[in-house]
Parts: structure tokens; C-alpha cells; sequence
């Protein structure tokens, strides 16, 4: 047997009903922070910073992160 069940509530709806955190003020703050770096032109360091700062990533993981922004700027070493 299978049943289906749909809901029709919006997300703010879903969200109060599951008992979830309001993530508003973070995600506002994240996308403020983007739009800066946006805005003023991200380098590769900057970016490389960003990431860090964002979560636990070892150096293999950023080194592949420079080399596609250098990649897409076309700044390689050598």
C-alpha cells in the first residue's frame, strides 16, 4: 500500500512547524558578505580566506581552490 500525503504551507509555515531555528539574520549576513567581496573584486586570496573562515578544509582542498581561480584569471605560477 502506499499513501500520499501533500501539504500545501509556505516555507516559514514548514520551518515553524518542524520546529526549526529562523536562519534569517545568518543567511542575510552571508549573502551581505558576498555581495562586499562581489562588489570589490575577489582575488584569490581573498577567497582563499573566505574559505577558511567558513569551515575546516585542508590544504589539498584550497590549493584546488587557487588553482581554479588562478585558472579562471590566468594567473598561473611558472
Amino acid at each position: 500500500m502506499k499513501v500520499t500525503v501533500d501539504v500545501d504551507c509556505t516555507p516559514e509555515e514548514a520551518r515553524r512547524f518542524l520546529g526549526l531555528p529562523d536562519l534569517t539574520p545568518v543567511h542575510q549576513a552571508y549573502v551581505d558578505r558576498m555581495q562586499k567581496a562581489v562588489s570589490e573584486g575577489v582575488t584569490p586570496e581573498s577567497f582563499a580566506e573566505l574559505a577558511r573562515s567558513w569551515g575546516p578544509m585542508s590544504e589539498t582542498g584550497m590549493s584546488m581552490w587557487k588553482a581554479m581561480l588562478e585558472g579562471m584569471t590566468g594567473k598561473r605560477d611558472g
